[in-house]
């Protein structure tokens, strides 16, 4: 608890310790066991033992429950509590939150963005929208930037609310030719900034849409481009300026295809909304796909950007030390470009970042602190396992970096993965190089498409499984960043395996001991 009453002021402990709760419960500031914030702290008369609050149970805070069943768990719960139950329960910090204090934010009125959970995705929209409909009017302010937005590692000047203009230095491929993956080393320039971070925080990036998209959606609404719109975001602008840099043009809402459905004269168009409507859209399918579905109808600009969700910053997993590239940060981008239906599709950020902006021009981000620990030991002598397939390797160059910056005595390991070790071995000769130089203890490699049976991180776990339990007893950390639904499952199951059986353990005790290491901050993913 923090101290309000100073050592020299004239009382004994007993009322030292009972003004101590007094003021923290008017202040709301004392952290219960599991990390939240208490709005308040019992108190007692003078002379009674203060009353120590119970850790909250969260049943519903597990990934791989549906969220019906989340949401039944929920259900006699405050409203903060059935936002968290909406989220995806993984913790990733993609929203700029965790899933508690998302919902937290959102239920206070202090976050107004509903749609930042994108691992939730549309069933997680579409249940944080129903919530905020059926639930009472709240009195919170509009602002979040103090709940999500300014780092606490001294680059509070820039947040989310409000980000830094920073200069892209290069966009190197990593891939060699014949790779079918287009990952790229992304560096930006941070001089002048006062920005620091810390190696596991993550890098907010603005993405802009691509200008032949937003021209083709404009051509389709037969709108003038110039014509002046308030965005999601709540500012004024072109239209084309407002597609590009507010709104998201990814996902059609429910709202906009409701409002096609009763312009679209078309019958057999009808049909086809109201099925995307109760089914879902496909994967893939976007903001334009539903107006060319309903071709014909006839909707004003300022109609279509009231059903458009705002263009939410991209967060990626930063690749640098400060101790090793000083005011610059490196990324990891994997660009995403794909044919669906005879029109290319691609990653609004990811191809920003690799072909849409040139060197010297700018782009708007902001650090977002890590979470849970996902960062390396405080004591600089305990070994480390990291497994990072494909772009999951980024936040363990920079892990390696800070460590051989800092002469770290620990142990690391390494587990990487990709499609073929000739074209895909991402940092291939940073990371021979730290196994040369002793850096990197252990690297063992998974390329999946380069044999007859396709081998996985998971695989090298299980082979390496004696010598990884004997770290494991030896104080290690394990960390885990990539893919959420496949890899880090993938690796948490191996994991569980490994422990149940060279520690000669029950599956049941195999979860308690990794259980242990997660509230140790031994265990610590970064997924999504």
């Amino acid at each position: 608890m923090s101290s309000f009453i100073p050592e020299t002021a004239p009382f004994n402990e007993q009322q030292r310790a009972w003004l101590n709760g007094f003021f923290a419960g008017l202040t709301g500031i004392q952290e219960t066991a599991n990390g939240s914030v208490a709005s308040a702290l019992a108190v007692g008369l003078p002379g009674a033992e203060p009353e120590v609050e119970e850790e909250e149970d969260f049943p519903w805070h597990d990934a791989s429950l549906p969220i019906v069943d989340r949401m039944e768990m929920a259900e006699e719960k405050p409203l903060e509590r059935k936002l968290m139950a909406a989220m995806a329960q993984l913790n990733c910090g993609s929203c700029g939150y965790l899933c508690q204090t998302y919902g937290e934010a959102i239920a206070s009125g202090e976050e107004k963005n509903l749609s930042l959970c994108s691992p939730g995705g549309k069933e997680t929209k579409q249940m944080i929208k129903k919530l905020m409909a059926d639930a009472p009017a709240t009195n919170g302010t509009a602002n979040g930037a103090a709940a999500n937005g300014a780092a606490s590692n001294g680059a509070a000047a820039w947040s989310r609310n409000n980000p830094y203009s920073a200069n892209l230095i290069e966009s190197r491929p990593l891939n060699l030719e014949g790779s079918a993956k287009d990952t790229r080393h992304v560096a930006i320039d941070l001089t002048g900034s006062g920005m620091r971070y810390e190696v596991g925080d993550a890098l907010g990036v603005y993405p802009v849409n691509c200008g032949d998209l937003c021209a083709q959606i404009i051509d389709r609404l037969a709108a003038d481009s110039q014509v002046k719109v308030a965005t999601p975001l709540g500012n004024t602008k072109p239209l084309l300026t407002a597609l590009q840099e507010d709104c998201c043009l990814k996902d059609p809402s429910d709202e906009l295809i409701e409002l096609l459905i009763g312009r679209t004269p078309d019958a057999s168009a009808q049909d086809t909304l109201k099925h995307l409507l109760a089914e879902g859209v496909p994967e893939g399918f976007d903001v334009l796909d539903v107006l060319e579905v309903a071709a014909g109808s006839t909707i004003t600009a300022t109609e279509f950007l009231e059903c458009l969700d705002p263009l939410n910053p991209r967060l990626y997993s930063i690749a640098s030390s400060m101790k090793a590239v000083g005011d610059q940060v490196h990324l990891t981008v994997g660009k995403v470009v794909y044919e669906r239906e005879g029109r290319v599709r691609k990653g609004v950020a990811s191809t920003m970042l690799a072909e849409r902006i040139a060197e010297g021009e700018s782009l708007r981000v902001f650090v977002q602190p890590n979470h849970g620990g996902f960062t390396v030991p405080a004591k600089e002598d305990t070994p480390m396992i990291m497994v990072g397939p494909g772009t999951g390797i980024a936040p363990f160059v920079a892990f390696l970096q800070e460590r051989a910056a800092k002469k770290s005595p620990g142990d690391n390991w390494l587990f990487f993965g990709d499609q073929h070790e000739a074209y895909d071995f991402l940092y291939e000769k940073e990371l021979t190089d730290y196994v040369h130089d002793g850096v990197l203890s252990r690297l063992d490699t998974a390329f999946s498409r380069d044999g007859d049976k396709k081998v996985y991180v998971q695989d090298k776990m299980r082979e390496n499984a004696a010598e990884l339990w004997q770290w494991l007893k030896k104080g290690a950390h394990f960390y885990v960043c990539g893919d959420a639904s496949r890899m880090a499952a993938d690796v948490e199951r191996a994991l569980l395996q490994i422990i149940e059986d060279e520690g000669g353990m029950s599956a049941e005790d195999a979860k308690a001991y990794l259980k242990t290491m997660t509230s140790e901050q031994r265990y610590v993913r970064d997924v999504y």
